[in-house]
């Protein structure tokens, strides 16, 4: 008897100490992990009835976690990732195309304040060239330290190389070749060491992958891996689905590593695009032929894939039809690790956090973009938009509808009493946002 009680007295005391594998120290803020795809848009999913791609673990996730049907971009890479990392709309800080402000705070910035480690892979394309910076007035961007981030393997920081096959990728150590090794592996295997290493402390990963942009060419799941040639001007939109076969592989390789060290309960995994398909590529989605439209404000330009996974928080098979744009992300990642004290000028972004866990909230009534990238032959545009209308601020009218494609633009007056009431809304928020900034 007096064994026994010796020996629960002594699984009490070492026990909450030692947690073993598989249990989740509730105490410990949540490790997030935002995976964000390259030129793909909503229509290449197979949860979302692609008929052109197979996407088991991102289908496997959503049937596990919540997807939502009308998540909007910019639709360029540069814009999407200054308006997802701080929380603001274009007019407020894009200095140009391939930088970010040096001025401006991060999710990487906040999370740090709040103790995590931070960790970027991927595409980084925020310090500019010299042509970049030339284009916008000589403004340099940021390296990746000085945006918030303890660590990083990246590619596009200031030299740019190849992203797929003998890939040029930068660590702190410097910028180096690895002949004959594929970038996405590397990425996803830093990333999983370095999770490795934080998994008993809070953590933040930011991946915005180099997949799915071209050029399209062959992943090393292709016979001919082996042979090609990175140097080769090969860029053939038929290798388009097996490299987005193979970034799907890639999203189960950092879901099973999480899963494998036991934190995945106390994980948070956001998964988007960042703007629409590349123009050169044709796919069919519940049998309706879609075609890419990125640098474009159409759909096929903005409306990209989110699915948002937390084990045991997010009730499975979740399907969410509200209004979610960029600028939400920021101030949802702080909601959901505790920080909500966010000056009102710190963000134009509503937290969706509340929708993950079941809580009451207010869903977005609309969705604002200003898009001027300043690359290309873009020219500035704004608009704001629901699931069914959506207004520019040159007062062409589209229902999205009936005309997702927008090609017969509608007259506002000839629209009955209550749609012109709703077009109040969006006119007023067009004044309010307008390239001076916010009208209070």
């Amino acid at each position: 008897m007096k064994n026994s009680l010796f020996f629960l007295i002594l699984i009490a005391i070492l026990v909450p100490n030692n947690p073993v594998l598989g249990q989740t120290n509730t105490n410990q803020p949540p490790n997030i992990i935002l995976i964000m795809a390259d030129d793909l848009g909503y229509e290449t999913l197979g949860v979302h009835g692609s008929n052109s791609y197979k996407t088991p673990n991102l289908d496997q996730l959503a049937a596990d976690g919540m997807r939502f049907n009308h998540c909007y971009s910019t639709p360029l890479c540069t814009p999407s990732r200054v308006q997802l990392m701080t929380g603001k709309y274009n007019f407020r800080n894009y200095i140009g195309f391939g930088l970010l402000d040096p001025k401006e705070k991060t999710f990487g910035h906040y999370l740090q304040e709040a103790g995590y480690k931070t960790y970027v892979a991927g595409k980084w394309q925020l310090l500019g060239n010299d042509h970049q910076q030339k284009l916008a007035g000589n403004k340099i961007g940021t390296l990746p330290g000085a945006a918030g981030f303890d660590d990083f393997c990246l590619w596009q920081i200031d030299e740019r190389g190849y992203r797929y096959k003998n890939p040029t990728l930068s660590t702190k150590d410097g910028a180096k070749v690895y002949p004959g090794s594929y970038g996405p592996d590397i990425f996803v295997e830093q990333i999983n060491e370095f999770v490795t290493a934080n998994k008993d402390r809070s953590f933040f990963v930011y991946y915005p992958m180099v997949l799915t942009h071209d050029p399209f060419v062959p992943t090393p799941d292709n016979a001919s891996f082996e042979s090609f040639d990175s140097g080769s001007k090969t860029n053939d939109p038929a290798y388009f689905g097996e490299m987005v076969t193979y970034m799907d592989k890639l999203v189960g390789r950092i879901v099973e590593h999480v899963d494998s060290l036991g934190i995945r309960e106390n994980t948070l995994i956001l998964f988007i695009g960042d703007n629409g398909t590349d123009r050169d590529v044709t796919s069919v989605m519940n049998n309706i032929t879609i075609k890419g439209n990125k640098g474009y404000t159409t759909n096929a330009g903005t409306h990209v894939p989110f699915i948002a996974n937390w084990k045991g928080k997010i009730s499975g098979g979740s399907i969410n039809d509200n209004l979610i744009d960029f600028t939400d992300f920021l101030p949802s990642i702080l909601e959901a690790t505790s920080q909500k004290n966010l000056d009102k000028t710190a963000t134009d972004g509503h937290s969706f956090y509340p929708q993950l866990i079941g809580r009451n909230y207010t869903p977005r009534d609309w969705v604002f973009c200003h898009y001027d990238p300043n690359w290309g032959k873009f020219k500035k545009i704004r608009y704001v938009q629901d699931r069914t209308w959506k207004l520019y601020a040159n007062g062409e009218l589209y229902n999205l509808v009936q005309d997702e494609k927008e090609q017969h633009p509608l007259e506002i007056d000839k629209q009955s009493k209550d749609v012109q009431n709703r077009l109040k809304i969006f006119q007023n928020v067009l004044k309010k946002y307008d390239i001076d900034g916010p009208k209070d």
